[in-house]
């Protein structure tokens, strides 16, 4: 069993090992991991909470950046004594993933 584990899993290979685990069917398990997306986009969209937990899993949370304006005569990192101009970035929207407690044990 240990080489089951020793590479990441296919979507299909996911699904079967957890029908195979949970004593499920293969359409239920489609059907949960389908309504989990579902609940989960719910949680993420504009307007909504912005954070989906699975509890005891991860957090995924909802970042807003706003717009940085142009920036003229800023000192070039990379050659010292030069200038450049960076350009404006419009306002975006990230994801963030964070491993809550039993994740990391799991790792660890």
């Amino acid at each position: 069993m240990s080489n089951f584990y020793s590479a990441p899993l296919s979507k299909t290979q996911m699904l079967n090992a957890i029908s195979e685990q949970s004593g499920l069917s293969r359409k239920d398990v489609t059907a949960v991991m389908d309504s989990l997306s579902s609940v989960m986009e719910g949680h993420l969209r504009p307007g909504a909470a912005g954070v989906f937990k699975m509890p005891g899993l991860l957090k995924i949370s909802v970042v807003d950046k706003p717009a940085t304006p142009p920036r003229f005569g800023v000192p070039n990192p990379f050659r010292p004594g030069e200038t450049m101009n960076v350009a404006a970035k419009p306002a975006s929207r990230r994801v963030k993933v964070s491993a809550m407690k039993n994740l990391k044990a799991m790792a660890g």
